[in-house]
């Protein structure tokens, strides 16, 4: 039998109390460290919360935790990808609306909002929310009900807010991009999650995690990663963050018919990363390629994945900066 969230044609990702897990950020590193005390302080708390970090840090697990950690958990977690709330139904898929309110509203719909009732509603990459939604979303907050489309009747929730983004929200409203009011609404305790370059003590722990996740997955015995790629792992500069990590370990897992992963193994742009080249007297320098990677991938941050500026930057001729990018596997590198 269908239970009223099947029913309603959900398709945010729901976690209710029978299928709870205990997510955990993987990481020692005094960074990890601070974040863990931070998650317990607020967990038991009521707050909304403000998340903040890059695309593919693990922003989404810290709000699971969070929401693990607080009276909340035994009720549903709902994550609503915000870049997808862009078409005419976006009223409908947050509040829902009644049957027969539109062309093909053929049966009523609770919305994201009203599935969270009880628990915690998560806003993943809430920049991203179009203006008309913005406002809709602050009188939801404000007075903690929901009006579906269609109907007259307001209905009260209880959620618990937490939302996160990699863009700068501070500088959206002062652009007139990001409403004020719902950004103070939102903006009330900050958690800024490290990106993984700046926690590298961290990557062997978090690539054994990956490792034995697949291994478990594919029921096969436990591999391991010798030492050179471990060293590989560790000197890459990760702009994909844990996201491109769990990735490269898959790739390497896949691939390798061996029961030691090697830095062969690995992606290419990955398995370079710790092959210095050496003089007779000994210095280690980087290679040319590598060095020329460091910098593509510093201008991109430092211009927030603006290729056309990142070119300037380095003065370099646009469709010569593209084609480097291209040879070094950076085409796709999401913005800052």
């Amino acid at each position: 039998m269908q239970s009223e969230r099947e029913k309603a044609g959900l398709v945010a990702k729901v976690t209710t109390k029978s299928s709870i897990t205990t997510p955990r950020c993987v990481g020692d590193s005094a960074e990890m460290q601070q974040l863990h005390s931070m998650i317990d302080v607020i967990g038991h708390r009521h707050c909304t919360v403000m998340i903040l970090g890059e695309s593919g840090s693990g922003k989404e697990l810290v709000a699971r935790q969070i929401h693990v950690s607080s009276p909340r958990a035994g009720n549903p977690f709902v994550a609503v990808d915000c870049t997808t709330l862009r078409d005419t139904l976006l009223e409908s898929e947050l509040f829902g609306h009644q049957k027969g309110s539109f062309t093909g509203a053929d049966r009523s719909t609770m919305g994201f909002v009203r599935a969270a009732d009880g628990g915690t509603l998560f806003l993943d990459e809430v920049g991203e929310l179009a203006p008309q939604v913005q406002a809709k979303l602050l009188r939801m907050i404000q007075e903690r009900e929901v009006t579906p489309v269609g109907s007259t009747t307001p209905v009260s929730v209880d959620v618990r807010i937490l939302a996160a983004t990699h863009r700068d929200l501070r500088q959206m409203m002062l652009k007139g991009e990001f409403r004020e009011d719902l950004y103070y609404r939102l903006n009330v305790v900050t958690v800024a999650v490290p990106p993984l370059r700046e926690r590298r003590n961290d990557i062997p722990a978090l690539a054994e995690h990956f490792l034995a996740e697949l291994s478990e997955l594919y029921q096969e015995p436990a591999k391991s990663f010798t030492e050179d790629a471990l060293e590989a792992l560790r000197s890459y500069d990760w702009p994909g963050n844990v996201r491109e990590l769990a990735n490269a370990i898959e790739h390497a897992y896949v691939l390798c018919e061996q029961p030691e992963l090697t830095a062969k193994d690995l992606p290419q742009t990955i398995s370079t990363a710790a092959s210095p080249s050496s003089v007779d007297d000994g210095t280690e320098f980087p290679t040319l390629a590598n060095t020329e990677r460091a910098l593509l991938m510093r201008a991109l941050r430092v211009s927030k994945g603006n290729q056309a500026l990142a070119a300037r930057m380095l003065n370099v001729e646009r469709h010569r900066f593209y084609r480097m990018l291209g040879r070094h596997g950076l085409q796709t590198m999401i913005k800052a």
